[in-house]
């Protein structure tokens, strides 16, 4: 049997079936559970003791539950236990994993092996009943936002090296030139849960989309994506969040790894803002970015800092190209530190000069708008657009070329 059936919608009916069972190793999430199902109306008769192990045993001799609640905490070899519980499930069986260890891996190895939503424990009632909600959800709707055919979709996560350096602003006109002068499907993907400013920047409130992603990861999917996201326009979507100050919010890696992958099936070109306060947290995304984008200015902090965000991508991910971007360049002694110079102490060329240009920046946030709708030819908006192109995998030669070469290779 494909394990994959664990989690798959649909299963015929069953009136023998329960609708509901769980094993569970410790009283304190028992205590949280029993409340749910009786609200439900299932028995509290189906919450069992112990772990997989006692699943497995139990399940081989009855008839599974159309939802079951598995704890992995005593677990060895987590996959193995998870594959002999498909062995006796049947195709319709919703499967939620509790267990302690917070771990990427893990995570992604148990959704690949049909486990519809892992939560780490310690959990409380209103993570089960959320998670418990999302998986009859799946159950009783289609997704709405179909998957992209052909290739994955492309991540680029933007990096800046110190606030204040306008990588926020970078990515959101980046984006949107992807999305309008390229015609890509682009998701902006602002991780910033409390000060995010990418639907702002376009007069859009954000909603708790992705609040409500990384808290409940298992309920992303095609129709959450449709309901979720704000679209500036059918080519742009955003995903962000001003969510309480109050409230403490560290992205799970796991969740978060999650949602990238449904945004990659979904999009063309994923646009991660990921703050550098973050990185830390958040270092599997640079390995699975298609490229690294660090914003810097030619400041002597943003100097100091881009050399160690350059060591921090070459050990976690060295195979993943790095775009360097010198922003809000005014040229000359304007400048703190020489393009020059910088590129001396960081032992590399900038890849991208984005030039000051402060009339732009202040009118377009004034007005909502992208740089790119203020005025198309400005020398900002055209570095703007080159680095779009870049990202996108799309050739810049040949408008950088002199007219007339561009004539003759047309003719060829």
């Amino acid at each position: 049997m494909n394990v994959t059936a664990l989690r798959s919608p649909g299963g015929a009916p069953d009136a023998e079936r329960e609708p509901f069972s769980a094993y569970i190793l410790d009283d304190e999430t028992t205590e949280a559970l029993a409340p749910i199902v009786m609200e439900k109306g299932w028995e509290t008769s189906r919450i069992h003791s112990g772990g997989i192990a006692n699943a497995v045993r139990s399940l081989a001799i009855g008839a599974p539950p159309h939802l079951l609640i598995i704890d992995l905490s005593d677990s060895q070899e987590p996959l193995a236990d998870i594959t002999a519980l498909a062995e006796v499930c049947e195709p319709g069986t919703m499967v939620i994993a509790l267990g302690k260890t917070n771990d990427v891996t893990l995570y992604r190895d148990l959704m690949a092996a049909g486990v519809y939503d892992y939560l780490v424990k310690p959990v409380t009632g209103d993570d089960l009943r959320a998670a418990i909600a999302a998986a009859e959800d799946i159950n009783q709707t289609v997704p709405e936002t179909d998957p992209l055919p052909g290739a994955v979709g492309r991540i680029t996560t933007v990096i800046g090296t110190r606030g204040g350096v306008g990588a926020s602003t970078a990515a959101i006109n980046v984006a949107w030139s992807m999305a309008h002068d390229l015609d890509h499907k682009v998701a902006l993907l602002d991780l910033d849960v409390h000060f995010g400013s990418a639907a702002l920047a376009f007069d859009l409130e954000p909603g708790r989309g992705l609040y409500d992603a990384l808290e409940n990861p298992g309920r992303v999917d095609g129709l959450f994506i449709e309901r979720a996201m704000v679209k500036e326009s059918e080519k742009l979507w955003i995903l962000s969040s001003e969510a309480p100050l109050g409230e403490t919010m560290v992205p799970n890696p796991a969740a978060l790894d999650h949602l990238l992958g449904e945004l990659r099936n979904h999009f063309r070109s994923v646009i991660l803002d990921l703050p550098r306060g973050q990185v830390g947290q958040q270092q599997f995304v640079l390995g699975e970015s298609k490229q690294i984008v660090i914003v810097a200015d030619l400041t002597l902090s943003s100097l100091r800092d881009t050399i160690r965000l350059l060591a921090l991508a070459k050990t976690v991910a060295p195979e993943v190209p790095i775009i360097l971007v010198a922003n809000r360049v005014a040229g000359g002694a304007r400048d703190e530190v020489s393009q020059r110079d910088f590129e001396n102490a960081v032992e590399r060329p900038v890849d991208a000069v984005l030039p000051l240009d402060v009339k732009a920046t202040a009118t377009a946030a004034k007005t909502a708008k992208a740089i790119g709708q203020l005025d198309g030819n400005s020398k900002l908006n055209v570095s703007l657009r080159d680095l779009a192109r870049t990202i996108s995998g799309e050739d810049t030669t040949s408008a950088k070329k002199p007219f007339w070469q561009r004539l003759k290779k047309k003719s060829k």
